[in-house]
């Protein structure tokens, strides 16, 4: 749309591509950047046409992470650019990651291109990444003297495992798309099939997964990482098949694959959600 000035936000077939858009810096990452990020996915999910996101980078990158070259050595130095030293002033790229983790729309991250930084970690929280062969990926926090941001030491350990978590964030080097292949991170795909495979599971989402059920299912799987017990996920199953089972979708998925049809689901995330669990607080920053 076009009151973005840094991002791109598009919807064709029930699916939404937001494409970062700054490529002659190799989209790399802003204050701007991030609130218009934050603000696609509130629009997202409260478009119930829309059932699935694709994510990704306009020209030759992804995201080159953050924007180096106005503040320079400051970039990082809250006081320096004009924010209260003396309280903890919120990670931009942590803001980001946290609205994707909430959403209530599964995301796919199509990388097209150089990922450094909060240009890797805001993917963490996106539900399938593909990455081009060209592809390159960095967690350079280390070399940069500052540490990983977006909530990424959350993510990425559960998303590789604490060894190669480690062994990336400490030695701050980039890798290339099939090293990030290999530890599970992303799947790789050529270059020139990027976008056609990333649309092509949107568009499969879009047509057979019944909404409710995906924002329920995205929830259930994200969340479902911290419990310290299956009993705990089994409680949260048995809720959400009981409540689910008894709607109209549930009804209409069965009625549509004994006649061999596409469903046509019409429960809405924004109103249709069932409460199977309560939500996480946000911590005060004050």
């Amino acid at each position: 749309m076009s009151d973005f000035t840094e991002i791109r936000y598009e919807v064709e077939n029930r699916v939404a591509t937001i494409t970062l858009n700054r490529p002659e810096r190799l989209n790399a990452f802003t204050r701007v950047m991030m609130a218009e990020l934050i603000e696609a996915f509130d629009r997202v999910d409260a478009d119930d046409e829309v059932r699935c996101v694709v994510i990704t980078g306009e020209g030759r990158g992804f995201c080159a992470g953050a924007d180096l070259g106005d503040a320079g050595g400051d970039t990082f130095d809250a006081g320096a650019r004009g924010r209260d030293p003396d309280k903890v002033n919120r990670d931009g790229g942590g803001q980001v990651s946290l609205r994707i983790f909430e959403s209530t729309t599964p995301v796919i991250a199509a990388i097209n291109g150089p990922a450094v930084g909060v240009g890797i970690t805001m993917t963490l929280p996106m539900d399938i990444r593909f990455a081009a062969e060209s592809a390159r990926i960095g967690f350079v926090f280390a070399r940069r003297g500052i540490v990983p941001e977006a909530a990424s030491s959350w993510f990425l350990p559960r998303l590789v495992g604490i060894s190669k978590a480690t062994e990336w964030c400490y030695s701050g080097r980039v890798m290339n798309a099939a090293e990030a292949a290999d530890a599970g991170l992303v799947q790789l795909v050529p270059d020139e099939e990027l976008l056609e495979r990333a649309y092509a599971l949107a568009n499969e989402i879009a047509t057979h997964a019944a909404p409710v059920s995906a924002a329920l299912t995205r929830q259930m799987l994200w969340r479902g990482l911290t419990f310290d017990h299956p009993m705990q996920s089994h409680r949260v199953d048995s809720r959400a098949i009981q409540e689910l089972g008894r709607q109209a979708d549930a009804k209409e998925g069965v009625v549509s694959f004994l006649e061999k049809r596409d469903p046509d689901f019409s429960m809405k995330p924004s109103k249709d959600m069932p409460d199977v669990f309560p939500m996480w607080e946000e911590p005060d920053f004050s």
